[in-house]
């Protein structure tokens, strides 16, 4: 998912994202520990959008303070 996309989004919809992003990285880890993950760049790849995600979301943020 890339930046541009995200801030299309609402703040909502970005909190909804972040969780189930969040749910599925907790079910990799938990399913890397017990055995061989199919493909563990995802762990990756999660853990990027979820970066993204928190900061378009902290943007958003400030954008409503600052205007304020």
């Amino acid at each position: 998912m890339k930046a541009d996309e995200i801030r299309e989004l609402g703040a909502d919809d970005i909190r909804t994202r972040l969780a189930e992003l969040e749910r599925e990285r907790f079910n990799l880890k938990f399913r890397g520990a017990t055995e061989a993950l199919v493909n563990p760049l995802r762990m990756r790849t999660i853990r990027r959008d979820i970066a993204r995600l928190q900061t378009v979301l902290a943007e958003k943020a400030r954008t409503t303070e600052a205007a304020r």
